[in-house]
């Protein structure tokens, strides 16, 4: 069971991420706080969660400051940052600041309990709308020796797939896909998933955030 601190300086956003993730059998909210003040206060004196979900910017001492302070005296708990703010710079503040993970407000329910689970078991997590953007602003350190085709022939993805897989990143439906390239509305679900495998990601926004990295969209 995943034991979670919620700090927002907004009571609403507080409350309804804690309905939201209480109901999950393998999350728990143990307290909440409205910025970082109150929140190292909590740490002080209570029980430790294995998680915080933070905002960036709120009254008093600022997101920044708050994941360097947690870090240096609690580094065992793992830190999600959940904001507005889709700044790359911010982002990466962030990150080398000490959070395991970034997430934008506007993440659906899925990827918020994906990220909370992965960052969990030891891993990072960035928000995939996040990363298509840090991709776009280092596209042009890309080598330009890259060869499609070998990226394709490495995991064995067809034309067809990767007809699918761009549009797919356009943000086209199973049924609007069908009928661009003249196939039966069944046979795109069936590419979405077998691309789904090939790249062993859990969800299209991470099909298409592989999409990218791999170089296989432009």
């Amino acid at each position: 069971m995943t034991q979670l601190l919620l700090v927002d300086d907004h009571t609403l956003v507080r409350s309804g991420f804690q309905l939201i993730l209480e109901a999950q059998e393998d999350i728990t909210v143990i307290a909440e706080a409205k910025n970082g003040e109150k929140a190292l206060d909590y740490l002080m004196t209570a029980p430790h969660p294995d998680l915080i979900l933070s905002d960036m910017h709120m009254d008093g001492m600022d997101g920044l400051q708050f994941i360097t302070t947690v870090k240096k005296l609690y580094p065992g708990i793992n830190i999600i940052v959940l904001s507005m703010d889709d700044s790359i710079q911010t982002v990466s503040q962030a990150l080398q600041s000490g959070a395991d993970g970034y997430l934008l407000k506007s993440s659906h329910l899925e990827e918020i309990l994906f990220a909370i689970r992965h960052v969990q078991r030891g891993d990072k997590y960035i928000s995939s709308s996040l990363g298509v953007n840090i991709i776009n602003n280092v596209r042009h350190l890309l080598l330009p020796e890259y060869n499609k085709k070998e990226m394709m022939k490495l995991y064995d993805i067809s034309e067809r797939e990767l007809s699918v897989l761009e549009l797919i990143s356009e943000g086209y439906t199973n049924a609007e896909i069908a009928e661009k390239i003249y196939l039966s509305k069944r046979t795109v679900e069936g590419y979405r998933q077998l691309l789904i495998e090939k790249a062993k990601v859990p969800n299209t926004a991470g099909l298409v955030r592989f999409g990218f990295q791999n170089k296989l969209l432009s």
